[in-house]
Order: C-alpha cells, then structure tokens, then sequence
C-alpha cells in the first residue's frame, strides 16, 4: 500500500509502516511549533503499516510521529514515545538535521531537536530526462563546494541546488563537453557523533536518514528547486545523476541516534543470528536488502527523483549492500526489480562495486547494462605515470600492458561486452588530481583523527618538493604529470569521470578523506585556478566528444606500436620501465589514436601517423 503522506480526496491520509510498534501517533505542528497528536490504527490491508485520515488539505503542514512499544535495544526494539520520528517517506523537511547526544537517550524529547517532515502538495512529472550517451563525460561535483565561492553565481544562490543553473555554471560545464553532473549526496544528512566535539560537520553528505527528504541547506527550494535546476542543465544538453545512499542511515550504531527507522522498524537495519547489527558499510549499521519493505523504500525513493525531478540516473554508493541477503548475489531481487520498473529500466545506474563486508568487492559483476566505478583503472594510470623521489620509476609501476588494458576499457575486469567501465583519475574520495603529483602522503590532520583517517596507499608523488610550492621547475614537473594522467583519461574507453575542480588544478592541500571539511579544504578556489590546464582539458574534452560513441565498446581493430612505428613485443608490453607506446585505429572515419610517451610525460591524442 502506498506510504507517506498526501491528499486523497478531500482528506489528507499518513501511512507508516511500524510492523512491531503497540501504538502510533502522528504529530502535527501549527506555525507556533505547538504539537497536536492524533491515534493511528494499523491498516486493514497490511498489518505491519499505520494509517490515519485527516479530513481537509494539510498540504504544507509540517508533522512527525511517536511510537510506543518496548525499549529493548538488545532485542532490536527501540521504541520511546519520547521520540519525535522522521517518515521515513518524507520528500520535504522544514530544517536541516543536528547531532544531539539527547536523540539517543530513552525518555529524553526530540521534538526541539529532530526536523519535521512537510506534507507535500501535487509533484508534477518532470520531463523525461536525456539518454546518458555512450562514452560519457560525467562530472562529480558537491553542490556547496563548487558553488560557494565562485565569483558570478549572486551570494545569495551559492552553495544551493539552484546555483547549478547559473549561466556562469552552465557555461562552464559546456565548455568541458560535459555530458552529466554527478551531484554528491542532497538528501537531508546527519552529523557523525564524534565530529560536533571536534568543531566539524558533514560536509559531503554520506549519512542520510529519510532518503526522499532533500537537505533544507543545499536545496531550500525542495523538490520544485531541483526538478527546475535539472530542466536548466537538460535544455544545455546536460544530464543530471544523483549519487544515492541506500546502503545504511545516519542511525549509525547501537549508540547512534533514534530518529527514522530505528524507532519505527529496526528490522529494516540487517542483524546476524545474534541480532547484533551488520556493519558491512563501517557506518555502524547496514540496510537490509532482503527485506522487501526495504527494497519497496528504495525502488520508492528512485522513481521519485526519476518521475519528479527528472533525473537520469544514479550513483550506488557502497552497490554490493543492494546485492546482500547476505552474500552478494548479481541476480538479486533488487537489480531484477529495476530491470522491470518501465521508469527505471531506462537510466542509468554506476555501482560503487565494493563494500567492507565479507566478499565485498564486486568489481565487474554487476548487471549488463550497468556502469561501475573502476579502481582499478584509477591505480594502475597512477602507477604508470607516478615518480619516485629520484624521479625515476617506483619499482611496481604498472607495465604498458597493464596500462593498455586500462585504455582499451578494462576487458580483463568486464569482459568482451559493451564497455561498463567509469574511469577516473581522483574522486570526493580521496586526493584532488593537484595533490597526487603534489604529495606522497595524506596530510588530514585537519580531520582531528591524528591523521589515521583516509587511505594510506594513494600510488601519489611528489615532484621535489611535498605540497605548495612556487618552485618553476617543481611546478613545470607538475604540470605535465597531470597533463599526461588527464591525457591517459580522455583517451580511454569506457565512460570518463571528471571530479570538479581538477581541470584547473584543485587543491585540498594535501586532505585525501575531506568529508567533514566545510572549510577552504573542501571549497573550490574558483580565483586561484589554472585556467591554461583547464583550456587543456577542454580541448582533451572536445576531442573525446567528437568521437563519444567509440568510447563505449572495446577496440576491435586497430595498430599497437612501439614509439619508434615498430610491432610491439612481448618484452614491449612487460617491461616496468618501457619509453611508451602508440595506438591507432583501422577506422578512417573520425580517425582516433593516441601516443603514450613515458620518458616524455606526455600524451598526445590522434596523431599516431604524425610521429
């Protein structure tokens, strides 16, 4: 039965589903914030759902709910009817969310500290979003980082959904050929516990808790905000993806707070026989995809963003959580249910292929059709390319067959299929492009974990001298490591992604894990950038998509040279210290090649017969 609030009729009808609650209230708040409550009964047609009828239009009213039952977190019941309860189908809240040791404490009220969820009017149907096209450039981007400081979105837009349709935005992104943005989390999120003692937030926004309620902040507007901003950039030619949580909530562990689920249905969180949590996400719990109400919430939450805003895809992040029940399965309910949703069975879907739990890394197993996030192209491409401190060769640099493999789409990952393969240099995750030629470790002190936090093994350089620097020939060194790394980006096959700000020389200075850094760290310094590398790139960008759909399937003919224009050997295609290598195509017709020259760190596209 359908869930969430809305009008029917001349009532206004609110269904929650608490299959093991006693009794259910909802909660409506006038415009003094004075709570009325109002018994709920559990559905005729479902048991384990709560319903009430409220005759009249209460579109625009904020509300809540209180569940009764047990408090027995041993047990996996977490009933307090002290709890003001997020919907778990909220699409609107009226504020953003705040860590507060109370919200975890039996007994303890939340109705000042928890948001309340507004019952939405009419949602229109958006437009149906464009095709990603084959080969695609997308480009990853956080919508307050890249918007907060640049100097021609009005001050009163930046660092909102809206700023995206900015014609100064809108032509930045044409001029990089950009074919979608990737925006970072805008669902509603909550602050890890131990960030607010450290003076930090949640800057990224991997920790949601409904997850139809866009944030207050990035998206003042609501759902209208976002439907007309993803308009904008389709009438550019632009596509718009959302990277999507569903992997777990913002609920975190045992000692998390009591907000959404946890206090309506704590059995949509996935517990061993013990009825301890899995953990498979290292957020402290893990949504569990077994469970058909948590798949309905999800496949719910899709078609939402696809029918009302527009959007033309999605980002899984942590995908193999979707796949557990519990082990990974490729042929889950859940990916059978998109494949047969007429809505979602159309767009595209990229899976961040790996989790921390047992079997977690599921590098290219998901379904045909879907595209995948590819670490091992992010690796080997920083291996071929990466110094030493010597300036030499590190001795497990990847070979030009490694490499090659990586240009030609990964085969050995995905198989003789039309590439499903999301190629990328650097990402939120992780160092800015600026930074892997700039620094051999993390710097994340910042952070206020001693530096612990983060990756450990970036396969990132330094080129004589660690960070900032206004040395000439460290910064000339620079500039051709990322020259030669974008270079190796745009001319392989597969999709290509582009993190924002990494065209013209990004810095986090030094910061690999910036989740919680809504500072200078984590803002794109739009007056400080490189823009010969960003016209560099633009030009990189332009080539690719004059010849965007052979991107999308395996070479099938074509010459592998040595530099010299003689056949590669086998000891060509071994060697850890190789000169480089070319590549040109059979094809005639938008003539595509390329030539890696390692001792000359440098790329250069097309013009194989040239050299």
């Amino acid at each position: 039965m359908r869930l969430g609030a809305y009008g029917d009729g001349g009532v206004t009808r609110f269904a929650v589903r608490a299959p093991d609650a006693s009794a259910l209230s909802l909660c409506l708040f006038d415009a003094t914030r004075t709570e009325t409550r109002y018994p709920m009964a559990r559905s005729d047609d479902d048991a384990a759902v709560w319903t009430v009828a409220m005759p009249g239009d209460y579109a625009g009213a904020a509300y809540g709910y209180r569940a009764e039952g047990e408090w027995a977190p041993g047990r996996g019941h977490w009933f307090d009817p002290a709890k003001l309860l997020v919907d778990p189908y909220a699409v609107a809240l009226d504020r953003r969310f705040g860590y507060d040791p109370r919200l975890s404490q039996y007994g303890a009220d939340t109705a000042a500290l928890v948001p309340r969820a507004i019952v939405p009017g009419s949602l229109p149907q958006a437009a149906p979003p464009p095709r990603l096209p084959p080969g695609a450039l997308i480009y990853e981007l956080n919508v307050k980082g890249f918007t907060h400081l640049h100097p021609d979105v009005p001050e009163g837009l930046r660092g909102t959904v809206a700023a995206l349709a900015h014609p100064a935005i809108v032509a930045h992104l044409r001029k990089l050929h950009v074919d979608a943005v990737e925006l970072m989390p805008v669902i509603a999120w909550i602050d890890e516990r131990h960030l607010p003692p450290l003076g930090l937030s949640n800057f990224w926004g991997y920790n949601p808790l409904a997850p139809m309620a866009l944030d207050p902040g990035l998206c003042p507007g609501g759902v209208a905000e976002l439907r007309e901003t993803v308009a904008a950039l389709h009438a550019a030619g632009i596509a718009v993806i959302l990277d999507i949580v569903l992997n777990h909530t913002g609920e975190s562990d045992n000692a998390g707070p009591v907000v959404c689920l946890r206090g309506l249905d704590n059995a949509a969180y996935a517990h061993d026989a013990a009825g301890a949590l899995i953990n498979d996400t290292g957020c402290g719990n893990t949504l569990d995809f077994a469970s058909p109400s948590v798949r309905a919430l999800a496949l719910d939450t899709l078609r939402h963003f696809a029918g009302h805003c527009g959007v033309a895809g999605f980002r899984f992040d942590l995908a193999p959580i979707m796949a557990r029940g519990p082990g990974f399965d490729a042929h889950a309910p859940f990916f059978a249910e998109i494949a047969g949703d007429p809505l979602l069975a159309s767009l595209a879907m990229i899976a961040e292929p790996w989790d921390i739990g047992p079997g977690g890394y599921q590098l290219g197993h998901f379904p045909a059709g879907w595209l995948e996030w590819n670490d091992r192209y992010r690796d080997d491409v920083r291996r071929y390319w990466r110094r030493n401190a010597s300036e030499g060769f590190a001795p497990d640099d990847a070979t030009a067959g490694t490499l090659a493999t990586r240009l030609a789409g990964s085969a050995d990952v995905f198989g003789e299929q039309a590439c499903r393969s999301v190629n990328f240099l650097a990402a939120h995750d992780g160092f800015t492009l600026a930074d892997l030629v700039a620094y051999e470790g993390r710097h994340n002190q910042a952070n206020g974990e001693d530096n612990r936090d983060g990756h450990g093994e970036n396969f990132s350089w330094n080129c004589g001298a660690e960070g900032a620097s206004t040395d000439p020939a460290v910064l000339a060194r620079r500039a051709e490591d990322a020259r030669a790394l974008l270079g190796t980006l745009f001319a392989s096959t597969g999709a290509c992604l582009l993190a924002a700000g990494d065209e013209f020389g990004r810095s986090q200075q030094g910061n690999n894990n910036a989740y919680c850094q809504d500072s200078a760290i984590g803002w794109i310094d739009w007056a400080g950038r490189d823009r010969a590398l960003e016209d560099y790139v633009a030009g990189l960008a332009a080539w690719r998509a004059g010849r965007r759909a052979r991107f999308a399937q395996f070479p099938r003919a074509g010459v592998w040279q040595r530099l010299d224009g003689g056949a590669m050997a086998p000891d060509d295609w071994n060697a850890a210290d190789g000169p480089g290598f070319a590549y040109r195509s059979a094809d005639a017709e938008r003539a595509y090649g390329f030539r890696i020259e390692r001792e000359a760190r440098r790329v250069t596209l097309n013009e194989c017969d040239e050299k």
